[in-house]
Formats: structure tokens, C-alpha cells, sequence
């Protein structure tokens, strides 16, 4: 089964848009004498050690360079364009086994 996507809401789509929106005024107290779009009391939140060492991580590996070597990624694209790139089966498996052993551990 297909459907056309072209922008055009059908009545009953623009009848849950209708009840979606307000439900949104609803919780943004517009139905309580406030203007849409006032500004709420600001939600807190608490992050625990754990997410805090996370988003420093993400922080130093954001500033670290990337470490991709440019000119052996395109040489091995070029190489795969023409045709000349050749897989080692038994170095694929030799590599999938010592990780293999290396996730035993």
C-alpha cells in the first residue's frame, strides 16, 4: 500500500492537528488566562557522575583530531573505483578471531 505525500492534510489529519495543538495550549496555560508561548517555570534536572563523565568525554573527543589518515582513504577509494583493491580472506579471519579471543578475556 502507498501513499502520496504532497502536503495537503486530509479533514480528519487537520482534526488531530486541531486537538494536538489544543492540548499543547492546555499545558501551556492558555486556558488559564496566560498568553501562548509565556514562558513556563524552568524544569531542573540533576545529572548523575556517570552522564557528567560522559559529556566530558564527548567534549574531549570533539577537540582531539580525528585521526583519519586522508590520503590512505583515497587511495583505497581510488582503488576500489578501478577495480585493484584486493581482500585478504585469511586477514579478515586472523583479525575476527583475535578479537574474538580478545572479547573472552
Amino acid at each position: 500500500m502507498t501513499h502520496k505525500i504532497d502536503g495537503a492534510m486530509s479533514p480528519a489529519l487537520r482534526q488531530v492537528e486541531a486537538a494536538a495543538n489544543t492540548s499543547v495550549q492546555s499545558r501551556t496555560g492558555a486556558d488559564r488566562g496566560q498568553p501562548v508561548g509565556a514562558t513556563a517555570p524552568a524544569d531542573q534536572i540533576r545529572l548523575t557522575g556517570d552522564a557528567t563523565n560522559l559529556q566530558a568525554l564527548e567534549r574531549e573527543l570533539g577537540a582531539a583530531p580525528a585521526g583519519i589518515d586522508v590520503a590512505k582513504v583515497n587511495a583505497i577509494r581510488s582503488s576500489l573505483a578501478d577495480g585493484s583493491y584486493k581482500v585478504d580472506p585469511q586477514a579478515i579471519a586472523d583479525r575476527m578471531l583475535s578479537l574474538e579471543n580478545a572479547l573472552s578475556k
